[in-house]
């Protein structure tokens, strides 16, 4: 598989924390997560925020929200923006949000791969779905849903047929997932694939979503990866997760949200 083309992102000097998350997955149906999100958000003291996909459990265009959850999850958005810089890359559930939600919000566009220079190093930032490469049936659906073609029909339908849509094909996915039909060693990404697109971007190390299997290992001798936590404050049955990777001139860190807020009472 080539490496892909690299977008840059230089960090501006005066910057002296910048804040990873992913895979918080907002639904209606996540209320303690939504909050968590938003509380966070107001309260971090980074300069930055990155957020590396999957932000909305599903996004079915840029229409939606002005109704709803969706138009909650944007004022929040749109207010955090005006605080602190918060950007924005696409994942695998809300691959359609675009420009005029970005430009909505005032969010900053991250293409999948971008290069983030900062605090004198270079790494490398993916949601993580494209480098899956085991899972051959995600990437066709994956290159399918990607094509301007396919989102253009897709968009044309009218917003309740595209939120039916979108609720048959996240129960597919659920189905799939529980009955255990992709191997394991398909959930992560390839080593060897991403290693080649570290050694392509000229970094040693790789920040990525998507996998839900938060932890910082090495790849290969020299090629460091720091896998972001999803979120989950609302299913009983799981332990309660939700995770900041936080980089500043020492290095990378874990926050839990008390942690990485400046009011360390928040949950």
């Amino acid at each position: 598989m080539p490496a892909p083309a690299f977008h840059d992102l230089v960090a501006p000097a005066e910057w002296a924390a910048i804040d990873f998350i992913s895979d918080i997955h907002l639904a209606p149906d996540m209320p303690r997560t939504r909050d968590a999100w938003a509380g966070y958000l107001k309260s971090t003291p980074a300069d930055a925020v990155l957020i590396l996909g999957d932000l909305f459990d599903v996004w079915v265009g840029d229409d939606s929200r002005l109704e709803g959850f969706e138009a909650e999850c944007t004022a929040v958005l749109r207010q955090a923006a005006h605080w602190r810089r918060v950007g924005f890359m696409v994942g695998n559930r809300d691959f359609l949000l675009g420009a005029a939600m970005l430009e909505d919000c005032g969010l900053m566009a991250m293409p999948d791969p971008t290069v983030l220079q900062a605090f004198g190093q270079r790494m490398l930032l993916a949601h993580g779905d494209a480098l899956c490469i085991a899972d051959t049936e995600y990437q066709r659906f994956r290159a399918m849903v990607r094509s301007p073609q396919w989102q253009a029909t897709a968009l044309a339908l009218p917003l309740a047929e595209r939120r039916r849509l979108a609720a048959q094909m996240r129960h597919a996915s659920e189905q799939r997932n529980a009955q255990g039909m992709l191997p394991a060693e398909a959930a992560d990404v390839d080593a060897a694939t991403a290693t080649a697109w570290m050694r392509a971007a000229a970094t040693p190390v790789l920040v990525h979503g998507h996998t839900h299997r938060p932890g910082s290992a090495p790849l290969a001798p020299g090629f460091m990866r720091h896998v972001l936590s999803d979120w989950d404050l609302d299913h009983a049955g799981t332990a309660a997760r939700a995770e900041v990777l936080r980089l500043t001139r020492e290095g990378f860190a874990r926050l839990d949200l008390a942690q990485a807020s400046r009011h360390p009472a928040l949950p």
